[in-house]
């Protein structure tokens, strides 16, 4: 036995145009990080880390830090997500009793700009080879107990042929059958399919009339001049009788929300749209987003529904408002570790399935201190949680968010997302997303920032507006 993590990684000849990375998921247990046709999905947990308290970002920095420098890394293509790769999510808050954690997967499949690769990590003797590395992700995606009618079903009516390591001969490997028969669940499985009517929703730690009268507390302690922000968040609690089917989920969402990023970690799952941080090499990115409009309410209004967004949501003062203090959060935290910065002068529209958004690109040169560019985990460490998911002051919010919303968010709002050894990785932050807390419940959670002009009954409705990404893929009518 060794405790040296090895990795080796193949390329994948896989047609992308097929289906994507979400072919892939196709079980509930499965790691996942996905947006359009590109992501990471991984299978198995090698090894886990577990942190809580203020400094959980940087205990986990360093416990990775520690298990990747000595590892011995067979990468050919050496491109981010390649190599040794950790799924993480951490907890909205330091007080949080949830543990956040970073996840080391047995089998990662990637696909990335039309490149695809699959990765096998060890920390044993066992030899790495190409197509036992085929074989280890054929054994993952073959049916679980119960599952093989269904599968069975859709592998006679995908295509036939192999998907091999790039140049093999594909002897000993897994046959698209195997890999690539999800393909038409992706596409033709609708919302109805995923629940018979069953489900129930109730109110989580507050009813709708309490926390409206949280929201109107929120907005007077605005009004004292005591913070310019104010976040909060709700939960609901859905209870599926015949079982939450988190592969499905997933599936629909990546589908779905296709300019999201689709996560999976641990029973979290949800689609968001608000990037804190992706870094390649020396360069990061975020988008934030504040300003919100459902599209309902674009139903029956004059003028096409984008004129519509324009006028309504970029043409408010009260977004814009919203918008400038999330943007001047993450700009301020993120400068000192960044030698040049560029962000948009005007926000733009970001057009979902559900709402439009108001919403703004960042991108950074990181700057280069003491001999070492900062890492993804020590950046998070200084950038959440953002004006976006908690307000300014953040520590007058922050305090205020636990007077007022009496819940711990848990994962709700936290990092989300992966990081690989060669200090890329890309971070999220968990919004439009759920708990998976048992095999029939689910905890749904979504959250408005409150300014001065904010009114409790209208930012209940965008709750609602933000739960139904995750109440659509489950099946749920909202």
């Amino acid at each position: 036995m060794t405790s040296t993590l090895r990795t080796l990684t193949v390329p994948l000849d896989v047609d992308s145009s097929s289906g994507g990375l979400p072919s892939f998921l196709v079980r509930d247990d499965v790691l996942c990080w996905s947006r359009r046709e590109n992501g990471l999905v991984g299978f198995g947990e090698l090894a886990r880390f577990t942190a809580s308290g203020p400094d959980r970002f940087l205990e986990a920095d360093i416990w990775w830090r520690h298990l990747v420098i000595e590892a011995d890394v067979t990468d050919p293509l050496e491109i981010p997500g390649t190599g040794p790769v950790a799924f993480g999510s951490f907890a909205f808050s330091k007080t949080s009793a949830y543990e956040s954690r970073l996840i080391l997967p047995e089998i990662v499949v990637g696909i990335r700009d039309g490149q695809s690769w699959l990765t096998q990590l060890t920390l044993d003797d066992v030899e790495l080879t190409e197509a036992g590395a085929l074989a280890a992700l054929a054994g993952w995606l073959s049916p679980a107990d119960g599952e093989s009618e269904e599968r069975e079903s859709d592998e006679r009516e995908s295509e036939d042929g192999e998907l091999t390591a790039a140049g093999g001969s594909g002897v000993g490997h897994p046959t698209s059958s195997q890999l690539l028969s999800f393909r038409r669940l992706i596409t033709t499985t609708t919302a109805s399919q995923l629940g018979d009517g069953k489900a129930t929703l109730e109110s989580g730690s507050l009813s709708e009339t309490a926390w409206k009268q949280a929201v109107a507390e929120g907005v007077a302690a605005i009004r004292t001049g005591k913070l310019e922000k104010l976040v909060l968040a709700r939960d609901v609690m859905a209870t599926l009788p015949d079982g939450v089917n988190a592969a499905k989920v997933l599936r629909q969402l990546a589908s779905r929300y296709r300019e999201c990023w689709t996560y999976g970690v641990d029973g979290l799952v949800g689609a968001t749209p608000e990037m804190l941080i992706q870094v390649e090499g020396r360069t990061a990115q975020a988008r934030v987003l504040a300003g919100t409009l459902d599209r309902r309410d674009a139903e029956g209004v004059d003028g096409s529904p984008m004129e519509y967004a324009e006028r309504v949501l970029a043409g408010s003062e009260k977004q814009r408002h919203e918008h400038e203090i999330a943007i001047q959060s993450l700009t301020t935290q993120l400068a000192p570790f960044s030698e040049a910065m560029n962000a948009h002068s005007e926000p733009f529209i970001l057009e979902l399935p559900n709402v439009w958004h108001l919403a703004s690109d960042v991108k950074a040169e990181l700057a280069d201190i003491e001999g070492h560019v900062p890492t993804c985990l020590a950046l998070i460490n200084a950038l959440h949680p953002t004006a976006a998911v908690c307000g300014t002051p953040t520590l007058v919010a922050g305090e205020l968010i636990r007077e007022l919303e009496h819940m711990d968010r848990g994962p709700y709002a936290g990092p989300v997302g992966w990081l690989d050894a060669a200090g890329n990785g890309e971070w999220g932050i968990a919004l439009r997303g759920a708990i998976i807390e048992s095999p029939t419940t689910v905890r749904l959670y979504a959250g408005c920032g409150i300014v001065e002009g904010s009114v409790p009954d209208a930012e209940l409705a965008e709750t609602w507006a933000k739960f139904r990404p995750m109440l659509e893929s489950l099946g749920i009518s909202s």
